[in-house]
């Protein structure tokens, strides 16, 4: 396995412990103590995936997370939070601002090793056969890509959230459950809070803009997507 792994974590102890643990399973690691250096080795490189702390000393982890899921080279990239902060607010914002997973200290490193394979076994997922779709005449959907246009202009989604939304257009009209929609993003993985769905939704829908009504909330059961 040759994918990178970029942890962000103030603390030397926890940094070492995690970036040993997952060399053992043959990742590629590099490890930062501070958001600078970490936003200056992003001019360079591109890691697979990030685990990020939220307290770190230069920068708030939540204005780093914004700031990789609004540049296009890095939306794409998952991230991973691992924090102390337990509030319930905490994790829901840290999902919103496009986070693949929420983790609290302490932790157990065999689970954060667990819930890195997870997510990159689903944000790298490719779908090759899938046919680009449009949706009443505003969006259009290019699995081939990972690319979504709103009346011609792109706009930026994490991969879930593609994914999520491919999966609404593949059936037009067609009523998602939370549970189904849970399935197709992780499979037998789901490691979630039971709000991930609805998170992703209503950041989808703000990336949407003009075309946000297409994706409907069918109370108690879960989206469509109808023209």
């Amino acid at each position: 396995m040759n994918k990178q792994i970029a942890v962000v974590e103030d603390e030397v102890d926890i940094m070492e412990l995690i970036s040993l643990h997952l060399r053992k399973e043959r990742f590629s690691v590099r490890g930062f103590l501070n958001g600078s250096s970490f936003l200056r080795f992003l001019e360079a490189e591109r890691p697979s995936l990030v685990v990020l702390d939220l307290m770190l000393p230069d920068v708030d982890g939540f204005e780093l997370c914004r700031h990789l899921k609004t540049k296009p080279d890095h939306a794409s990239i998952p991230i991973i939070i691992l924090t102390a902060r337990s509030e319930e607010t905490d994790r829901i914002l840290g999902l919103e601002l496009g986070a693949d997973d929420y983790m609290i200290k302490p932790f157990s490193v065999r689970e954060l090793t667990a819930r890195v394979r997870a997510v990159l076994r689903r944000t790298l997922k490719q779908e090759p056969e899938a046919e680009t779709i449009e949706v009443g005449g505003m969006v259009r959907i290019d699995p081939q890509k990972y690319e979504v246009t709103v009346e011609g202009k792109k706009i930026d989604l994490t991969t879930t959230e593609f994914r999520i939304l491919q999966l609404l257009a593949s059936r037009n009209g067609w009523v998602f459950s939370r549970e189904r929609i849970l399935t197709h993003l992780w499979g037998s993985d789901k490691m979630v809070l039971d709000r991930t769905i609805d998170v992703h939704i209503k950041h989808l829908r703000e990336k949407m803009g003009k075309a946000s009504p297409l994706i409907k909330n069918m109370r108690g059961i879960g989206y469509k997507l109808e023209a």
